[in-house]
């Protein structure tokens, strides 16, 4: 869908000319009035509505054509011209200032078969308004239906993820192939930026969900690449604990005081284990150490 541009402006009657009119009709009417002779106020008619349909005002932005017998004489604009009545014939005003045009690609096929629905904004401006009254008929109409036709070329060679995250570069890829079309008309593409790409809501959902297994797929394998150093590090340890058999007597010491070491925690640990880390005579040496020797009576 194509959202056309604003109209080209026509160059109405001016202010100037009417009060230039005004001030005819009554010089003519005064001068029949005092001489008390009609061709005064029909001179003065006359003269009023030449100047009312020959006396033309541009805006500043405005280009206008000017046709002669139907033949091209030249730009007016901007400011104060004068024309021909009659024989002169005005084209619409081209605006020269930079325009936008709206255009949306709906159900375009991606490269991957993918329907979406695209919405871009087309820069342009009027270079050479002679061009553009000359060589096209209507350049409003013919700019959005070749942005249309070239955004939907530009959707077929590009996959949906290259669309949704190179979206400056199919901009740029568009400005170039409009400026290439709409040069000999007289009109440049400065920029075309993709507003918004849509897909349908079921693909989307889809996507969701491949993106959520994706990111859980990943975090299982981080967590199994954890548990494997894991298990090489235990492996490592096994070895060392080993070839020597106090570091392992003391790592068991030291797992069992930290098990016990918070205030009014217990315990209770299996006479084999105290004898397999040798806990045994160390336990009896502090509870000897600790008794008191009797007194004598």
């Amino acid at each position: 869908m194509f959202v056309r541009p604003p109209r080209m402006s026509t160059v109405q009657v001016s202010g100037i000319a009417a009060a230039t009119a005004v001030a005819s009709f009554a010089a003519g009417f005064g001068l029949s009035a005092l001489t008390g002779k009609p061709f005064f106020l029909v001179a003065g008619a006359v003269v009023g509505a030449w100047f009312l349909f020959s006396i033309k005002v541009a805006d500043q932005w405005d280009k206008v054509a000017v046709l002669r017998l139907g033949r091209y004489v030249g730009l007016r604009g901007p400011g104060l011209f004068f024309v021909f009545p009659i024989i002169d014939q005005l084209s619409r005003a081209v605006d020269q200032r930079v325009r936008t045009s709206s255009v949306t690609a709906e159900s375009t096929l991606t490269r991957d078969t993918v329907p979406v629905n695209v919405d871009a904004v087309v820069f342009w401006l009027v270079w050479n308004a002679e061009k553009s009254i000359l060589e096209v008929q209507d350049f409003d109409e013919a700019i959005g239906l070749s942005a249309q036709t070239a955004l939907r070329e530009s959707i077929g060679r590009h996959e949906l993820a290259q669309m949704i995250t190179e979206r400056e570069s199919l901009g740029h890829e568009l400005q170039r192939i409009l400026d290439e079309k709409t040069n000999p008309w007289g009109i440049t593409v400065q920029s075309v930026e993709i507003r918004d790409v849509r897909i349908p809501q079921a693909l989307e959902d889809a996507m969701s969900r491949q993106a959520q297994a994706e990111r859980e797929r990943q975090a299982r394998n981080i967590l199994g690449q954890a548990e494997t150093e894991i298990a090489d590090k235990f492996s490592q340890a096994a070895e060392l604990y080993q070839n020597n058999p106090t570091a392992l007597h003391l790592r068991a010491m030291n797992m069992l005081y930290e098990a016990i070491k918070e205030r009014g925690s217990m315990v209770i640990v299996p006479s084999s284990a105290v004898e397999t880390m040798g806990l045994g005579g160390s336990l009896a040496t502090a509870s000897l150490a600790g008794a008191k020797p009797p007194q004598s009576t």
